[in-house]
């Protein structure tokens, strides 16, 4: 039998492990790609042709020990929080290791993606591409198609009372590049995700002013946790996983306000944390703190050359109006009758796979919005995807697919306060185990703990390392275990440019603490069962 053929669409981060999946199975992967490089939205370039991109100054907001690919850690020289260039880095690195540039067609963008008239036959697709070079546009028939454009594919600008009566400069956050051109301006940021809170710090350091308004308020984390640990580091592990959401939200709300009263600086939402994607900030509360940074409430209406708010206020001499109001998604390539997108909302089985289409022979990759990083769920749905493909494992049924769609949708509009952005909402460690469980890879503590008590009680208390999904089952990594236990040293190998001569190592302390909740969990059960 011949290899079957798989139609990639985009070589950023999902597209490139798309890439290496297929090839780890022996599938034959073809990857469009509209751009001259890869790197997708972590490739920055000024001349962005359309093109979502990062800002000039963009830093990652997750460790680079939960952001790799399972069978590639990061160096360890690289910072645990990289700029850009770094991440970039790391994406070149990982083409070069598994040899994936050959499978790149470069200047190529896919016009058209519908089924083969036998499609419930074969599962193949026809996929309409085009030269972007000469405009010369092909048909090819492909066994699979990846779909790996990611979430930021259209800007979404806010509309208000009065906008186009502006004399000033409006623009979103897709074509902010950097700080030049904005000196000395009076500036309004719509919105407090992490674009809109990144472009305040930044700019808050060469403009006049810088007002940053929401509708709702944040939660603000900061990178830099206890013992100064990635903050993912502490609240990325199985064990917190199962903390019920009311608890999450008690103990962390409280951990944030300590930091800084979130109330009186402004920017305090009524919803609770788990109710919306938090923004990662270390530098925002510093800003405004120094007041270069002013929180305003909703836009009412937009003047000439001011701005009211919500609250009554307004902002005179406004010289730009910066929209950091997200992104919608869209698949306009894709078939109509195959697909279609309202309003951010679509019916995706994990979403991964498109209701209604059997064969599986087509996946959503990079999807997803997690509270972590893409990168590892971006390679664990496609090993599970390729699997598909390959007839390795099956799909579920169309009924229990609608029946989970239509949960996660419920389950999302009550945790969740209304927005476009919260349709694709997933927590990091729960969805990693759901694709995992789908094709067997998902770790079993059990089995785990009676070879290895102490690494089974790492793997429970610890970070849960995207190696974790390498430990067992089909696509295991023989230095899986290694890369756990050595993990720690390459989150400190980075900062310890001044080398100390006591050489106390954080791991033994956070391993500690670990065992110290163990403790403290099981007099808590013992307590609870006898009580009953």
């Amino acid at each position: 039998m011949p290899s079957k053929k798989i139609a990639i669409i985009g070589a950023g981060a999902s597209g490139l492990t798309a890439i290496k999946c297929c090839l780890d199975e022996g599938l034959v992967p073809v990857c469009f790609e509209k751009t001259e490089v890869i790197g997708g939205l972590w490739n920055f370039r000024e001349n962005r042709d359309g093109q979502a991109c990062v800002f000039k100054s963009t830093i990652i907001n997750t460790n680079k020990e939960m952001m790799c690919y399972s069978d590639f850690p990061i160096p360890k020289e690289f910072p645990n929080f990289m700029h850009n260039t770094y991440v970039q880095k790391y994406l070149e690195l990982y083409a070069e290791k598994f040899d994936l540039l050959k499978y790149v067609c470069f200047r190529y963008v896919v016009e058209h993606v519908t089924q083969g008239e036998d499609f419930k036959q074969t599962g193949q697709w026809k996929v309409k591409y085009k030269n972007c070079d000469n405009d010369v546009t092909s048909t090819e028939v492909f066994d699979g198609v990846m779909v790996c454009n990611g979430h930021h594919c259209d800007p979404h600008v806010a509309e208000f009372e009065g906008q186009e009566k502006f004399k000033g400069r409006i623009l979103h956050t897709h074509d902010y590049i950097d700080y030049r051109g904005f000196e000395g301006k009076k500036i309004v940021i719509v919105g407090v995700g992490n674009s809109g809170g990144d472009a305040a710090v930044e700019l808050s350091r060469h403009a006049k002013q810088v007002f940053l308004s929401t509708r709702r308020g944040a939660w603000v984390l900061n990178r830099v946790s206890d013992n100064g640990l990635p903050v993912d580091l502490q609240n990325n592990t199985r064990f917190k996983s199962m903390a019920p959401v009311w608890l999450v939200n008690r103990i962390i709300e409280k951990q944030l306000n300590m930091r800084f009263n979130h109330a009186n600086y402004g920017i305090q939402p009524e919803h609770r944390f788990l109710s919306q994607h938090p923004t990662v900030n270390d530098d925002l509360p510093n800003r405004i703190i120094a007041g270069f940074v002013k929180i305003k409430s909703n836009i009412k209406c937009i003047n000439e050359a001011s701005v009211e708010f919500d609250d009554g206020t307004c902002e005179d001499d406004i010289d730009i109006i910066i929209m950091a109001t997200g992104y919608t998604y869209s698949f306009p390539f894709i078939d109509e009758s195959v697909l279609q997108v309202d309003a951010n909302q679509t019916s995706l089985y994990k979403y991964v796979l498109p209701f209604g289409v059997t064969p599986s022979t087509l996946a959503i990759i990079g999807l997803a919005q997690p509270l972590g990083a893409i990168m590892p769920i971006s390679e664990i749905q496609s090993r599970w995807a390729v699997l598909l493909f390959k007839g390795a494992v099956k799909a579920p049924s169309q009924s229990r697919m609608q029946k989970e769609i239509a949960l996660k949708k419920e389950l999302m509009e009550k945790r969740y306060v209304k927005s476009q952005r919260h349709t694709i909402q997933v927590d990091w460690v729960p969805y990693m185990d759901e694709i995992a469980s789908e094709f067997g890879v998902k770790p079993n503590l059990f089995k785990i703990f009676l070879g290895n008590p102490r690494f089974a009680l790492k793997c429970l208390f610890g970070p849960c390392y995207p190696y974790q999904y390498r430990l067992m089952g089909h696509g295991n990594w023989d230095g899986a275990k290694e890369a756990m236990e050595t993990a720690m040293d390459r989150v400190i190998y980075p900062t310890k440019t001044r080398v100390l001569k006591s050489n106390h190592k954080v791991e033994s302390v956070a391993f500690n603490k670990m065992l110290k909740i163990l403790v403290v969990a099981v007099i808590i059960a013992v307590v609870i069962k006898y009580s009953l």
